[in-house]
């Protein structure tokens, strides 16, 4: 690919554009999986927005040069990070190519559907093995119906081949296991997908969380504004009684003096 001449006022060299590859054809069932790959999107988007080397993206194709689409997975979730090219670059061009990016991602989420389900964890699992992508999870929302398993993750060896994420279950029903790309931990929970921050120890909030949260977070903030008002309106009504007190004590001294000073008269 041929590098485009830099910009006489920049005086800095430009990147090799991205090939835009074509809009990836949508599956029979992408219905079902939407609302888990969703919320796996956004959950991460929102954690690594700070980040501006954190690419969080999917649905469109991963492959090795743009020649290598016919068998090209996919991806439901892909998170790469230093990438050489904005995020919003690599979004645009409607896919990963890992030739012209130089990295393969470091992430990789596949959501469990009846027609995705078994090459999720057979020949998928081989293709980002050949990529070289350093995790690869899955997610089942059934808990086994669609995969093997209800959340299986595995992480590549310097051989270029998995090895299984340690996965265990806790006493609730919680299904976990730790993804050292993500810092996180994923998480079956109640047939949805969570992510979980050992640091902080909780969940990642997702949209309804996050509403939630900024109503609770609103209505503390009203009542607290609510409860500062009611205080100044009492200040100034104990202002108000004081000084109403202080003008009726000089007004009977005022009386006082005046009926001291006619009966000294008088007299």
């Amino acid at each position: 690919m041929t590098t485009p001449t830099a910009s006489p006022l920049s005086h800095t060299p430009t990147r090799p554009r991205l090939t835009l590859l074509p809009d990836p054809p949508q599956l029979p069932d992408m219905a079902t999986q939407l609302p888990d790959i969703a919320r796996a999107h956004m959950i991460l988007a929102d954690w690594y927005s700070g980040r501006a080397d954190a690419l969080v993206s999917g649905e469109g194709y991963l492959c090795y040069d743009a020649s290598d689409l016919r068998h090209a997975p996919r991806p439901d979730c892909l998170v790469a990070f230093a990438t050489p090219f904005p995020p919003e670059e690599i979004v645009a061009a409607n896919g990963y190519t890992i030739s012209e990016i130089g990295k393969p991602p470091d992430f990789v989420l596949e959501v469990a559907s009846a027609s995705t389900g078994v090459r999720d964890y057979t020949v998928k699992r081989e293709l980002y093995a050949n990529y070289g992508v350093a995790e690869y999870w899955r997610f089942d929302r059934t808990g086994g119906q669609y995969h093997d398993t209800a959340l299986a993750g595995d992480r590549l060896l310097p051989s270029g081949v998995y090895q299984a994420i340690p996965v265990t279950a806790l006493g609730n029903g919680v299904i976990r296991g730790y993804s050292p790309a993500l810092g996180l931990e994923l998480r079956w929970v109640e047939r949805k997908l969570r992510f979980w921050d050992p640091v902080t120890q909780e969940y990642l909030p997702d949209l309804s969380e996050s509403k939630a949260q900024t109503a609770a977070e609103r209505a503390a903030r009203q009542a607290a504004e609510a409860q500062r008002d009611d205080a100044v309106a009492q200040r100034d009504d104990a202002i108000a009684q004081r000084d109403a007190e202080a003008a009726a004590r000089q007004a009977a001294e005022e009386r006082v003096r005046q009926l001291e000073a006619r009966l000294s008269w008088e007299s």
